[in-house]
């Protein structure tokens, strides 16, 4: 997806069957949110809405490792 200031976005959906609860899921956020590296994308956001769980990352183009690292 893209957001409105034009960057590319990815989405992935946890699963609904997950035994984390908000709470947990909500510490796990904020940790990988802090944690910031080249190698890492970063995390943009997150959304829990009833049962569904969403996590929001930069894209990163299909490429080869080797090339993302170098």
């Amino acid at each position: 997806g893209v957001l409105p200031n034009g960057q590319e976005m990815a989405v992935k959906r946890l699963s609904t069957q997950s035994e984390q609860g908000e709470r947990e899921f909500k510490n796990v956020v904020f940790l990988v949110a802090r944690l910031q590296h080249r190698n890492l994308v970063k995390l943009l956001g997150f959304c829990i809405e009833e049962e569904e769980k969403f996590l929001v990352y930069e894209f990163v183009s299909n490429r080869s490792l080797d090339y993302v690292l170098l």
